[in-house]
């Protein structure tokens, strides 16, 4: 509940401290008497818009503060506390402020720690609760209505485990979506390395085989002209018996002088070598084939080789490695669907508690929705309403909340049917029904400090 309230140069106020006490309090008078600047400034001190005007002409500021009871508001003690705004040992008392400078810029306070407005709008609508000619009022958000019908039938432990069973029953759905997306992208995953693996596997690309296959091709392609060339080379040695009769003539020498002996056996060693020689290029030779199918052959490999490696994006060499990284990663991909069976049973059983829990739920709503009906219409005839009606409309919806949507419908003329609450009433039968509905809800609920502005007025 609201406290206390002072202005110190706001608008046309220069100072001014009310005290309110429990219960009802009536502020009257006429028209200028200065009624509205007190609710401008509890509107600021909620988080409106701050303006140069609201400071008093010739002041340097305008200051406004509000003391709150916050013991039947206990969302509101846990929103402070959470900002560090609020120790716990003093939970339920609240300050809260908002000086105004001249050119209109603003600063706010909660318990004298710096608040931002947007910090104040939060807890502004918890706090106080403005209900004025045509405005929107909180009564007609259709959740608060739920939630004082919950708080009326005693169910509100009970619509916190729905909503808790509900939400574990949708995050249950998201898993299972995620984990059937995941599998799927591992399933078109498989199915291409599964086709990656088979192709390369197929054409089995030894390492290091492309590099014998290079040398191998460039050996078949040039056979011919390798062929002519060893030809001619050999015939040359053949031909060439110079040094057979060099050291023949050499060997006739009747002499041991050192350098006719050096000279004797180099040039025999000289002509071992050319022997060997001509064995080598004549087994050379013999590997040296024309074969123009095995040279397609080689060629084919190559550029199967090589197109594979483009395809891949990597070097022609790397194709092996390239083929035992595939066949890890394939290994590694987990197509087992146990975990999302698990998350199926897991799914069924959450839908069927929150079911069970939703449906036992609506049946406490329902039961309780007449007697607080009935309340309500007793109050709206005592406020002037005299053929008034209210009523209590259900529809399904599953959600969150629960197995019900409800909407509060009121009649103010038996000639007409009942409608929503914010459509069917003028402005001072909204206010009349409002005040109504906030006492039969202020024996069971967390209301918050509710000012009627004009409500004699229509």
């Amino acid at each position: 509940m609201l406290k206390h309230l002072t202005l110190k140069n706001f608008v046309l106020v220069e100072n001014l401290a009310i005290d309110f006490a429990q219960g009802l309090s009536t502020i009257t008078g006429e028209s200028g008497a200065g009624k509205s600047i007190l609710l401008a400034a509890l509107g600021l001190i909620l988080g409106n818009r701050a303006s140069s005007d609201v400071v008093r002409p010739g002041s340097d500021k305008a200051d406004v503060s509000a003391e709150f009871d916050l013991q039947q508001l206990p969302g509101v003690q846990q929103a402070l506390q959470a900002a560090e705004l609020q120790a716990a040992d003093d939970a339920h008392e609240c300050i809260v402020r908002r000086v105004v400078n001249p050119q209109g810029r603003s600063r706010a306070f909660v318990n004298g720690i710096p608040v931002t407005t947007q910090f104040l709008r939060g807890i502004g609508d918890q706090l106080v609760d403005i209900h004025g000619q045509q405005e929107h009022i909180q009564l007609a958000n259709r959740n608060m209505q739920l939630q004082l019908l919950d708080d009326f039938a005693g169910s509100r432990a009970a619509a916190e485990k729905v909503a808790a069973l509900y939400r574990g029953w949708q995050a249950d759905l998201a898993r299972i979506d995620s984990l059937e997306a995941s599998l799927a992208a591992n399933a078109d995953k498989k199915a291409l390395l599964t086709y990656q693996l088979e192709e390369l596997d197929e054409f089995n690309l030894a390492p290091g085989e492309f590099e014998q296959l290079e040398i191998e091709h460039k050996r078949l392609a040039a056979a011919h002209h390798t062929l002519a060339l060893l030809d001619n080379a050999l015939t040359q040695l053949d031909n060439n018996d110079g040094l057979g009769q060099s050291n023949r003539e050499l060997a006739a020498i009747d002499d041991q002088h050192s350098d006719l002996q050096s000279a004797q056996d180099n040039l025999s060693a000289a002509l071992g070598l050319l022997d060997d020689a001509r064995r080598d290029l004549r087994r050379y030779q013999d590997s040296i084939v024309v074969d123009p199918e095995a040279l397609e052959a080689a060629a084919e490999r190559l550029n199967t080789a090589q197109d594979l490696a483009r395809k891949h994006r990597l070097q022609v060499q790397d194709l092996a490695g390239h083929t035992d990284a595939l066949r890890a990663e394939l290994a590694h991909i987990d197509a087992d669907t146990s975990t999302l069976d698990a998350l199926r049973a897991s799914s069924d059983d959450a839908a069927a508690a929150f079911q069970t829990a939703a449906k036992s739920l609506s049946n406490k709503r329902k039961k309780a929705a007449p007697k607080f009906a009935k309340h309500v219409s007793t109050y709206m005839r005592q406020l002037g309403i005299k053929e008034g009606g209210f009523d209590i409309a259900f529809s399904a919806a599953e959600s969150e909340s629960g197995l019900d949507r409800v909407e509060f419908m009121v009649a103010t003329n038996p000639d007409f049917p009942a409608g929503p609450l914010a459509q069917i009433a003028s402005g001072g039968e909204q206010t009349r029904i409002s005040l109504s509905i906030q006492i039969v809800a202020a024996r069971h609920s967390a209301l918050p400090c509710l000012i009627l502005d004009e409500a004699d007025v229509g």
